[in-house]
């Protein structure tokens, strides 16, 4: 009898899965730090008109997004002018005053100073409605507008 006892085979160890769990943590919390939220399902044809000189906004959680121009082809019930959507619904004209205050209540109170009204309005949309949104802004003292547009030539060239 020897001491030592010889491989009978070259089996292989098992594989050691003690760190999965800890690598599937990590990758999970990975995946919800990367991945942004969609923001608003769009309603409405959004073709931007085109501008040259164009800034670029810096907190985009400030911005509180007003769109504007015709439904598109799912929303054709509702007719073929100008409609007004507000987060996921559309609006008339009245509602904004109530979007502005709803707005700016999920903010705290030293970031409303600094909110932003961003339209993005379609480059076939009415000037008509465009006036009237303006309007209402006024009506609630929100005077800090941005008009979200493409990059490129003001006559539709790059």
């Amino acid at each position: 009898m020897s001491k030592f006892k010889k491989k009978k085979s070259g089996d292989m160890p098992a594989v050691n899965t003690a760190s999965l769990p800890d690598i599937v943590f990590m990758l999970l919390f990975f995946f919800m730090v990367a991945t942004v939220m969609r923001q608003n399902t769009l309603m409405i044809e959004n073709n931007l008109p085109f501008a040259d000189q164009v800034e670029k906004l810096d907190k985009k959680d400030l911005v509180m997004y007003i769109y504007a121009g015709k439904p598109s082809a799912n929303y054709k019930q509702y007719g073929n002018e100008a409609r007004i959507q507000l987060n996921d619904k559309f609006a008339d004209v009245n509602d904004i005053a109530a979007f502005i205050a709803s707005e700016r209540a999920s903010k705290r109170e030293e970031l409303i100073p600094f909110l932003t009204t961003a339209l993005k309005v379609d480059s076939e949309a009415n000037m008509g409605l465009i006036g009237d949104i303006k309007q209402e802004l006024r009506k609630v003292n929100a005077l800090k507008i941005n008009y979200t547009t493409k990059k490129g030539s003001v006559f539709g060239r790059n």
